[in-house]
C-alpha cells in the first residue's frame, strides 16, 4: 500500500491501531447474559447477525472476562439490545467487579433459565452452537430459539469510547 502524499508511512497493525480504528466505528450496544451458579452478563458491541436460516448470530467475549467461565459451558444465552436511555445499564454490565444483577437492574428468569433484562428494545434467547478461538477471545455463534422485538425507543450506540444516541 502506497503512502498518501503528506501523510507519511501508515502505522503498522497493532492492538492500539485496531482499537483506534474501531473507536470510529459506531456499534449497537447489547448485553449478553447466561446462567451458571449465579447469573452473569457483559456489555458487547461485537453482536452481529450471521444467517437468517437458521437464525444465527455471533458475539465476541474475552477469555479473561469474569463471564467467560460460565459462557464457556452455557447451553443458552440471552441477547439484549439496549435502548438509548440505558447507558447506565450498559456501563454497569461493562464494569469489572460490579454486581450486575443487583438493584437497580431489573431482570427475570426467561426461557431455558436464561436471565432476561427488563425494559430493553429487544431480546433473544439463543442456543450456543459453537465457540471459535480468536486470539484472546472466543467468537460465540448461537441460534435464536425465542425472543421479543417489541420494546420501545431507539437503540443505544457506542462510538469514540462513549455511549451515544442516534441523531436525526
Amino acid at each position: 500500500m502506497a503512502a498518501r502524499p503528506g501523510l507519511g508511512t501508515p502505522p503498522l497493525a497493532s492492538p492500539d491501531l485496531l482499537r483506534s480504528v474501531f473507536r470510529r466505528h459506531a456499534a449497537g450496544v447489547a448485553v449478553i447474559t447466561a446462567q451458571g451458579d449465579r447469573p452473569v452478563g457483559f456489555t458487547a458491541t461485537s453482536l452481529s447477525s450471521v444467517a437468517a436460516e437458521p437464525p444465527l448470530l455471533s458475539f465476541g467475549i474475552g477469555t479473561a472476562s469474569s463471564s467467560w467461565r460460565v459462557l464457556a459451558g452455557a447451553d443458552h444465552v440471552g441477547v439484549h439490545i439496549l435502548a438509548e436511555h440505558q447507558s447506565d445499564l450498559a456501563a454497569r454490565f461493562a464494569r469489572r467487579g460490579a454486581d450486575r444483577f443487583a438493584p437497580p437492574t431489573r431482570w427475570r428468569t426467561g426461557p431455558e433459565g436464561v436471565p432476561l433484562l427488563d425494559g430493553v428494545l429487544a431480546w433473544l434467547v439463543c442456543r450456543v452452537v459453537a465457540r471459535v478461538p480468536a486470539g484472546d477471545h472466543r467468537v460465540v455463534i448461537a441460534e435464536a430459539v425465542a425472543g421479543d422485538p417489541e420494546g420501545t425507543g431507539r437503540p443505544l450506540l457506542y462510538h469514540q469510547g462513549r455511549f451515544n444516541a442516534l441523531r436525526d
